[in-house]
């Protein structure tokens, strides 16, 4: 048994780091939110406004996860090993990257219309980022919450099979209906930012389960 593991024994855990992963769960959220309303309006004013929300909820995101590292950087006995906490705040500021990506696209290219399931797409993400939101709350107590923490993981796991199809739907209705090449290049770089979002939620799963498995 070397040092380290001895003191953690007598050297009381740092949980300053629950809420600031409970606020940036809770930003990312907003973000999912406002990317839902975003995929509601084909009007080129709301869309701006929805982008430039999005926009400042990653800088707010940005802010939270380098206050992490930072308080990593402080913290002598961590809740669980460092390179796990890095590894989260990582990959949450990575979902709400990419769903600045995809409305960033939008502001870019102007698409003239939407496909169906970008729609969808903002719903997965959603319901994705409140699973992580609710796994992050759990883990406050993950002993008395794992059983409840892997069945959110394995709903973000579902998601992502959910979003898979989709994509899949997407490309074909493109190729199959959409005429404007120039259009077609646009809304298919749209719908690849959509699916990488939630293949990031599903990254930030993968980070909690192997958090749990260490503290079994």
């Amino acid at each position: 048994m070397n040092i380290d593991t001895i003191l953690k024994f007598f050297v009381p855990k740092d949980h300053s780091f629950y809420p600031l992963f409970e606020k940036d769960a809770q930003n990312l959220i907003k973000t999912a939110e406002v990317l839902k309303l975003l995929m509601e309006t084909e009007d080129l004013e709301q869309q701006e406004a929805y982008v430039t929300k999005i926009k400042e909820l990653e800088k707010i995101g940005d802010d939270i996860t380098h206050t992490i590292f930072d308080q990593l950087n402080k913290s002598f006995i961590t809740p669980f090993d460092r390179e796990d906490i890095q590894q989260l705040a990582s990959n949450i500021d990575d979902v709400v990257d990419t769903i600045n990506g995809a409305g960033q696209r939008i502001r870019l290219y102007k698409p003239k219309t939407y496909i169906s399931v970008y729609r969808e797409f903002a719903e997965v993400i959603y319901r994705s980022a409140k699973e992580i939101e609710y796994s992050v709350d759990l883990m406050k107590d993950p002993a008395s919450n794992k059983d409840r923490i892997i069945e959110s993981c394995i709903t973000i796991n579902t998601l992502e099979n959910k979003a898979d199809d989709l994509y899949h739907q997407g490309i074909s209705s493109l190729f199959e209906n959409e005429k404007d090449p120039f259009e077609l290049i646009k809304k298919k770089e749209i719908l690849e930012t959509l699916e990488k979002a939630v293949d990031k939620a599903e990254d930030v799963s993968d980070a909690i389960k192997t958090i749990m498995v260490k503290l079994a």
